[in-house]
């Protein structure tokens, strides 16, 4: 009787050894997987990409086939300013371009473009015209950003590199929204910043 009992649980120690090395021989059929929920609007669509957001190392943008690349050292409202510019760069010059409540246009005069890079960070709830610029802010000029403005033109200076729609000083002779470099004067305009930048 103990011998028979000892065989027997042998016998089922080996079997369970086969089993486990040889589980599909004792798996069971798997269950048929769930069918997937039925398909919303939302799924059809690809999601959006994210903007493109360049940036070099230090504290000074480049200006790199067009796009300006931000400052790997700029705070993140600086960076966007230049991130949310690129965006409008190389369309044409449409006076009273982008000055629309959702700051987007088909082109852009020259508060439009200052505008919409402020806007695009934030840092303007609706655009202004150059002479608002002219007391928008504080006075003088700030640490990254400065708004040049007088009563017929506005501009950008920031981390380096001039937004502009004027062909002032480029050699390129593209008008409308575009990066470029630093005026030497800025004479005939007031400059302005906002606090911290």
């Amino acid at each position: 009787m103990r011998a028979k009992r000892l065989r027997s649980m042998v016998v089922a120690g080996v079997m369970a050894l086969f089993a486990l090395a040889v589980p599909s021989a004792f798996a069971q059929e798997p269950a048929p997987a769930p069918a997937p929920p039925p398909a919303t609007g939302g799924t059809e669509y690809a999601p959006v990409p994210p903007v493109f957001q360049p940036t070099v190392p230090g504290s000074v943008a480049q200006i790199v086939n067009g796009l300006a690349y931000a400052p790997a050292d700029a705070p993140p409202a600086v960076q966007q300013v230049i991130w949310a510019a690129n965006a409008i760069v190389g369309l044409p010059y449409k006076y009273g371009g982008g000055h629309v409540r959702s700051f987007t246009d088909t082109g852009y005069d020259c508060s439009g473009t200052v505008s919409f890079a402020l806007g695009g960070a934030g840092l303007l709830k609706s655009p202004l015209d150059s002479s608002s610029f002219m007391r928008w802010g504080l006075a003088g000029p700030g640490q990254w950003i400065t708004v040049f403005a007088n009563a017929g033109h506005a501009y950008l200076h920031i981390a380096g590199i001039r937004l502009d729609t004027s062909t002032a000083e480029d050699r390129g002779g593209l008008k409308g929204p575009r990066w470029r470099a630093m005026r030497t004067s800025n004479r005939g305009y007031r400059m302005r910043h906002l606090l911290g930048l």
